[in-house]
């Protein structure tokens, strides 16, 4: 089998304090029919995080183009294949260097004074209805105090009242039919403090990518909210460290950052996905504590 392989990304500077986490996947299919797949499996490149070395290995061989989508550093991998087995794999060690923010002096910035690039992340989304949660949301956190204690109640509340489900929601499930049904899983608890942000007037967008400590390991989605002129990761699932997050893509919802999108006929037959720390920082990975603010901008 022929295979195919980002060149090694090597970075001869010093980066300060971080994080080194060994980050992987791989995903099988049995391809039907002449079909066409966008990956999105590669690590971001941004200065939140660098790449110290990746590859990608298609088998059988394929070409593939890699596609930079966005000013956050979203990169896309489209391959167009035959009939037959497909197996990707990609790897990557990538050196965090999250910043560790007082949680006590973050506040929220008035409408008038948020930049032009963060006014779309208040409108509602394919899976996060903000316009429909306007009322409800002021009723349970409207007389809250303003800032990062809020998102914290809403990461809280999510928590508190949804119930981790693997398999109970689909790909058409929103932020609104999860509230009803009161369960769902990573996705689904951020799409609904995504929407419960939004409609409190607090900026916020998506984020999957892999995560320390995820068990069982899969793809994790978490979210970020924008407070004191700054985007910081919130995890209302508690199921991983903010701190141990290597982002892969940012987006208003996840139907933007989806790990495959397919356009044929293909079906899922196996998939690994893999996040490892090199180097332990107990304060850092701290799943437990859920007032961590770790700045992401």
């Amino acid at each position: 089998m022929g295979h195919c392989c980002f060149q090694p990304i090597f970075f001869p500077f010093r980066l300060g304090p971080m994080n080194q986490i060994k980050v992987g996947s791989r995903l099988d299919y049995q391809v039907k029919a002449d079909t066409t797949f966008l990956f999105n499996i590669s690590v971001a490149r941004n200065e939140h995080q660098q790449i110290v070395e990746e590859s990608l290995r298609v088998e059988p061989f394929h070409e593939v183009e890699e596609c930079a989508v966005g000013p956050l550093g979203n990169r896309l991998i489209r391959l167009s294949v035959p009939p037959g087995d497909l197996t990707v794999r990609y790897d990557a060690t990538v050196s965090l260097n999250a910043e560790q923010a007082d949680a006590t002096d973050l506040s929220e910035t008035p409408y008038e004074r948020l930049p032009a690039e963060v006014l779309t992340y208040l409108n509602p989304s394919r899976y996060c209805e903000s316009d429909e949660l306007l009322d409800f949301a002021m009723q349970q956190f409207g007389t809250l105090l303003p800032g990062y204690s809020r998102v914290t109640a809403i990461c809280n509340w999510t928590y508190d009242e949804l119930a981790y489900e693997p398999g109970s929601t689909g790909p058409t499930t929103t932020a609104c039919d999860v509230l009803e049904q009161k369960q769902g899983v990573c996705r689904d608890y951020a799409h609904v403090a995504i929407s419960l942000c939004r409609a409190m007037g607090i900026p916020a967008r998506y984020v999957s990518g892999y995560a320390v400590n995820l068990t069982p390991p899969d793809f994790h989605g978490f979210f970020e909210a924008y407070l004191d002129g700054r985007w910081f990761l919130f995890d209302p699932t508690r199921l991983a460290p903010v701190g141990g997050f290597v982002r892969i893509g940012t987006g208003r919802d996840a139907a933007d950052v989806a790990f495959c999108t397919i356009r044929g006929s293909a079906e899922s037959t196996r998939m690994e996905v893999r996040a490892v720390e090199q180097r332990q920082d107990d304060q850092l990975l701290d799943p437990g504590n859920v007032s961590t603010a770790v700045s992401s901008a």
